[in-house]
């Protein structure tokens, strides 16, 4: 190999690998049967990818071949029939509408984020947990619990929450989840024109309330009631959601609850649009009674016509002249002599 594809001479060669030159001398000897054995080879890799030189040994001797394992093994090896690592396989990624790096909630019902939780009944059954939470506002929306929630399910919450609230959200943000990239989902997104923001495959933090919601609810509920059966998990958890909403209050919002966050974002913007709204209307009364007003001919405006007069004359006229000397308005004529000047 050297030889060919480095144009040295067979002695240095030998000197750089360390190999003697008599092995050089003696030409390989191939097999009659090397041609077949490698060809039944790559069709038992073909039948069976997964399976490896021992068990292709095995097919071998039980077809009748007379054949070491270690030259399967070789003959294995050099046709490149090794088996590859395993992969883990490849989850179906949801497609987003906007990406999720770049979504902000500016106001209620913009953005709702859900996720799953799990914990266990005192008998060991598995309880699954939906949240669904509000970003701009933080109110949970819903905590269901079930043992078993699927896209179906999934759906179902969200048509509940859309009917207590009278809206649909513009967008929802989850994970990659089999329950959130199911034709379930997609289809209630695609019918209610909401639009979706999928974060990346492992990254939690790119959907980062309701993960922060995750850890209150463990934190200050799983983590200190022991739930009998499904039924008092259903109670306590929606005790929770209710006491979270009007009770406790959240540092992002001033220490304000999330309920009362809410109001008081309604009552200011309702108050805003209605000062809006008349300073609207108040523009556009003024610019129509001006344009009425030029359209008007002066003949017809509800004024009395003065004639053209300047304004000393008129003065003048009802008072009298004006002495020089600033003593007032003369009474007589006044005459002068040379005499007495």
């Amino acid at each position: 190999m050297l030889q060919d594809r480095l144009g040295i001479s067979e002695r240095r060669a030998c000197r750089y690998v360390g190999q003697h030159r008599s092995t050089q001398r003696r030409e390989p000897l191939v097999a009659e049967d090397d041609a077949a054995l490698r060809a039944e080879l790559r069709k038992f890799s073909r039948t069976r990818p997964r399976w490896g030189y021992r068990q292709a040994h095995q097919h071998l001797l039980g077809e009748g071949w007379s054949i070491n394992r270690k030259r399967v093994q070789r003959l294995w090896r050099e046709e490149g029939l090794r088996v590859p690592q395993k992969r883990r396989k490849r989850l179906r990624r949801g497609e987003s509408t906007v990406p999720g790096d770049r979504l902000r909630a500016e106001r209620p019902d913009h953005v709702w984020a859900f996720d799953f939780q799990f914990d266990v009944t005192d008998d060991g059954r598995a309880v699954k947990l939906l949240y669904v939470v509000d970003e701009f506002t933080r109110e949970a929306l819903a905590m269901e619990a079930e043992r078993r929630i699927d896209g179906d399910r999934v759906v179902q919450v969200l048509d509940r929450i859309v009917a207590e609230r009278g809206t649909h959200p513009e967008f929802v943000r989850c994970d990659n989840g089999p329950e959130m990239t199911s034709n379930a989902l997609r289809d209630w997104c695609r019918f209610s024109r909401t639009g979706t923001a999928f974060i990346e495959p492992g990254s939690p933090w790119e959907n980062p309330f309701v993960e922060s919601f995750n850890s209150r609810v463990r934190d200050e509920l799983l983590s200190v009631e022991v739930f009998t059966c499904l039924a008092e998990a259903k109670v306590m958890i929606e005790d929770f959601r209710e006491d979270y909403n009007r009770c406790r209050p959240h540092r992002a919002h001033g220490m304000m609850t999330p309920a009362a966050f809410k109001t008081g974002w309604e009552t200011a913007h309702q108050s805003a649009s209605a000062s809006v709204e008349l300073r609207r209307r108040y523009a556009s009364n003024s610019a129509a009674a001006t344009r009425r007003l030029r359209s008007t001919p002066a003949e017809a405006l509800p004024c009395r016509y003065l004639p053209t007069t300047s304004s000393h004359n008129v003065w003048t006229h009802e008072r009298g002249p004006v002495s020089h000397l600033g003593a007032g308005p003369a009474r007589g004529p006044v005459a002068t002599t040379r005499g007495s000047a």
